[in-house]
């Protein structure tokens, strides 16, 4: 039959073909690794709030009193910075 006839791929275009498939799974990998990587940025507010849960389950458990709480609050949110005077003064716990 004709139906054929001249009708086969041309070297090119088969390697055009390779070409372009490699181009799109390049690109597929490409947007996977973008969408994987790009989540919400890393930043100290998990540690702050794991440091916080620590700090108060101290104070639950009775370890600290109510004066070392808010100093030790008051210098994780200071993002680590010394208040000036050390030994911090010791107020009466209204827990205790």
């Amino acid at each position: 039959m004709m139906i054929w006839f001249g009708s086969h791929w041309a070297f090119w275009q088969a390697g055009l073909m390779w070409i372009a498939m490699l181009a799109f799974w390049i690109l597929v990998v490409r947007v996977v690794y973008a969408f994987v990587t790009s989540g919400p940025p890393r930043t100290r507010n998990r540690d702050d709030a794991d440091a916080r849960h620590i700090l108060d389950q101290r104070l639950a458990r009775g370890e600290i009193d109510a004066a070392e709480y808010r100093r030790l609050r008051d210098l994780i949110d200071s993002d680590g910075h010394h208040p000036t005077t050390w030994p911090p003064e010791r107020a009466e716990s209204p827990l205790r």
